[in-house]
């Protein structure tokens, strides 16, 4: 390119004219040089990071279910049962199963390796009991969760079992609490550790468990849609599957798809 706009002397040319004259040559030649190699890089000088490729939405990996079961029928409210029962006995059983899903892939969500709750371009912060945000790695975050989770649904002013005992007025917001929670283990596992569930073999059960969770969700508007957006492409793939189209609730807007094109907190 240079060649093309002037002729460059030779060495032997540098050396016949004064050495001021070969030093400013030379000069020139080094800023040349300096301003190409930075047009190759960012502005900080570093190359630019390949954009990470969602592995999750590959169509041979989101085919695959341990069931075919129309997951829409499952969440519909059975007759004669009181919503916050039904409420209360999904929203445990989901919490077992995104716990237990979780530890497969525990190992490998450490503190080096996630050293911040991320999904996607999302960063999660948690709030202590006298609303401090707390910035934590990854497994201290889903730890935080897990453990609050557990401490709710045994407690049996919040979830009661037995005969006679009432849901306290706020429980639906407290599941709605849940919930969001556990969309962000279950997002964390697709988005830093899907490699992983799939070496294991376990992608099928994770794509199971996210379906069932999602529709449910939906059914009951259980989770905000500005939530679940950072998830959206995913969501859109799974629960738009013959046997899933039919859901219902303002989770079922995937125009948000995309919207998350810079770092956020939540």
């Amino acid at each position: 390119m240079i060649g093309e706009y002037c002729s460059l002397p030779s060495e032997r040319t540098l050396l016949s004219h004064s050495p001021k004259t070969g030093l400013r040559c030379k000069m020139v030649l080094q800023a040349v040089s300096k301003v190409l190699r930075k047009s190759k890089a960012k502005p900080n000088g570093k190359k630019p990071a390949a954009e990470e490729k969602k592995v999750y939405l590959e169509p041979e990996h989101t085919k695959s279910r341990i069931t075919d079961f129309e997951f829409k029928e499952l969440v519909v409210l059975p007759r004669e049962i009181d919503l916050n029962e039904w409420l209360a006995s999904n929203t445990t059983t989901f919490f077992h199963h995104i716990n237990l899903q979780y530890s497969t892939i525990s190992e490998f969500c450490t503190g080096e390796t996630c050293q911040t709750m991320a999904v996607c371009n999302t960063q999660y912060y948690w709030y202590d009991e006298r609303g401090k945000k707390v910035k934590c790695t990854a497994p201290q975050y889903v730890d935080f969760v897990m453990s609050s989770v557990q401490k709710l649904v045994t407690d049996e002013d919040v979830f009661p079992t037995k005969y006679g005992r009432e849901f306290p007025s706020s429980f639906e917001s407290l599941v709605k609490k849940i919930c969001k929670y556990l969309f962000h283990v279950l997002g964390h596992i697709y988005w830093a550790h899907f490699k992983e569930t799939l070496a294991l073999e376990l992608h099928g059960h994770l794509n199971t468990l996210y379906v069932h969770f999602i529709l449910f969700a939906r059914e009951f508007n259980l989770l905000d849609p500005k939530e679940t957006a950072v998830m959206d492409d995913l969501t859109e793939v799974l629960c738009s599957s013959p046997g899933n189209s039919g859901a219902t609730g303002d989770g079922a807007n995937s125009g948000a798809s995309g919207a998350q094109n810079h770092v956020k907190e939540r």
